[in-house]
């Protein structure tokens, strides 16, 4: 079995959708320069509310990866 060392960043998602839209679209961004991603967890979640709907959400989340 091999060990690991993983480094933790912090990331907020947003999307008009849908909480798991805003998660999808801050990972998807995230890919783009960060590589070995392996896992994530959500530490908050918060929405935007206009006429009494749900405009928006953010979602902000813990993201793990390994390092080189």
């Amino acid at each position: 079995m091999s060990t690991h060392t993983y480094k933790l960043i912090e990331l907020t998602g947003s999307s008009p959708k849908g909480s798991d839209e805003a998660i999808q679209n801050a990972l998807a961004k995230a890919k783009e320069s960060i590589h070995n991603m392996r896992w994530f967890e959500v530490i908050g979640t918060r929405g935007h509310i206009e006429d009494g709907n749900i405009a928006h959400w953010q979602v902000t989340l813990k993201v793990g990866f390994t390092l080189d």
